[in-house]
């Protein structure tokens, strides 16, 4: 059967859109500004910094290199570059898409629930109770379905006409509605609090492992790395784009939306008072502490924590159509589907993967943990043995359409010895603490 030609990107404008759109999701407003808060404040910004400079980067421009060279699904590039022993490596990627993708659409159902309803009724002031009914049974399981349904939507209308379409025109929106919000919380009396808890400076917090496993899962899943997102988009890229500079722009919008969600965030909670309702865990602090804060702001709580849920829509949208295009890519071309025949299906499939976890939030909770501390890790460990060692001439590849940076031995090395290092040592702690979590759902 001849393949057809291979989708591209309509603009470098449009690539660029849609990957930042998939690296800032939930990732960065649900987790990056609490893990901050309750790990050191602005010493853990140095170490996610630092990770995602060192460890984060290589890793996302060696996802890149792989889409770009093979113009291929990660299947099928992993076998292009490196043969069928390296088939598996680009299945975990397509696992880890249908596994996050499915978690990930229930809890994004949860803002589209908490964006309608605060619109147009109002937040609840007995924030816990709504979030009980909310985040679990037909609700739940109503709201991730029409989830799925919208991201199915666009990506079934293609790479230009679906995807770059939509994140030019959401990913703008987004960075207004956020940068306002962090204006107007700086605005309101006892923001400075809220300032200080964010990013008072605790450096006895980098000897606990915890909190550089919880950095370098934080760096992997707002990056969008380990779970071929990243090659799956490369690959529609044309020979003469220029990865080092589009891996630099996409972590630097994805860091920069990361922080300033914090200083959107924290604010409110201290300008009301609630900073004792933040709850262990991060999603206390989103859909529960928030909200309340927004309900005891009365009319303009309505307003601004709409918009807040509204970006967090945006967000979790952006990501969920990059999660579902690496499993449609896939099997358009290993199993030769139709672009809409592969969404339809696929996405239905992945749908009914989550409704455990629309039912039950601890299943959620362990496959969260299961998909960031083992498939995001392990598959951004494995991508970096495979660049760094068995790939021929990586550096060449990355030079095409550049000048060559000066670098690129030093990111090769990188590759070679820090990142698998760093990300072995992450995952000797995490595998057992994860199979823990899972363990105790039995």
């Amino acid at each position: 059967m001849a393949s057809l030609p291979r989708e591209q990107w309509s603009s470098r404008y449009g690539f660029v859109m849609a990957a930042v759109g998939s690296a800032v999701g939930l990732g960065n407003m649900w987790r990056f500004s609490y893990l901050t808060a309750e790990n050191g404040g602005a010493a853990f910004v140095v170490l996610y910094l630092a990770i995602t400079l060192v460890v984060g980067l290589p890793v996302l421009l060696a996802e890149l290199t792989l889409g770009r060279g093979a113009q291929k699904s990660p299947i099928r590039a992993l076998a292009h570059f490196g043969g069928n022993r390296w088939k598996p490596l680009g299945l975990v990627f397509v696992a880890a898409g249908f596994l996050i993708l499915s978690y990930y659409s229930v809890i994004a159902g949860w803002t589209v629930r908490y964006a309608l309803s605060g619109i147009v009724f109002g937040f609840d002031g007995d924030a816990a109770a709504n979030f009980g009914e909310v985040a679990t049974g037909w609700d739940a399981f109503g709201f991730h379905l029409a989830f799925m349904a919208g991201t199915i939507y666009i990506v079934a209308h293609g790479v230009s006409g679906g995807i770059e379409r939509t994140a030019m025109i959401l990913m703008p929106a987004l960075f207004a509605i956020v940068i306002a919000l962090a204006f107007y919380a700086s605005t309101l009396e006892g923001a400075g609090g809220g300032y200080a808890y964010y990013l008072e400076t605790d450096f006895t917090k980098l000897s606990e492992l915890d909190v550089w496993k919880a950095a370098a899962g934080q760096a992997f899943f707002s990056l969008s790395l380990g779970m071929g997102a990243m090659l799956t988009f490369a690959s529609y890229l044309d020979r003469n784009s220029n990865l080092p500079a589009e891996s630099i722009v996409i972590a630097v919008a994805d860091v920069g939306i990361a922080f300033i969600a914090g200083l959107v965030v924290f604010p409110m909670i201290y300008a009301l008072n609630l900073s004792s309702d933040v709850g262990e865990s991060t999603v206390g602090a989103l859909f529960i502490t928030l909200p309340k804060a927004f309900a005891e702001m009365g009319g303009v709580g309505r307003g601004v924590g709409g918009l807040f849920f509204v970006a967090l829509v945006v967000g979790a949208l952006t990501s969920a159509i990059s999660l579902l295009e690496v499993v449609v890519s896939a099997a358009i071309d290993g199993l030769g589907w139709s672009r809409r025949f592969a969404a339809v299906v696929l996405g239905a499939t992945i749908a009914v993967i989550g409704i455990p976890s629309a039912w039950n939030t601890n299943i959620l909770g362990a496959v969260d943990e299961v998909a960031n501390n083992i498939f995001l890790l392990g598959g951004g460990f494995a991508l970096a043995i495979f660049v760094g060692w068995w790939m021929a001439d990586p550096e060449g590849e990355v030079a095409q359409g550049t000048s060559g940076p000066f670098w690129l031995p030093i990111w090769r090395n990188l590759l070679r010895f820090a990142v698998p290092l760093f990300l072995g040592f992450v995952l000797y702690f995490a595998i057992p603490s994860t199979w823990r979590t899972v363990a105790s759902l039995f």
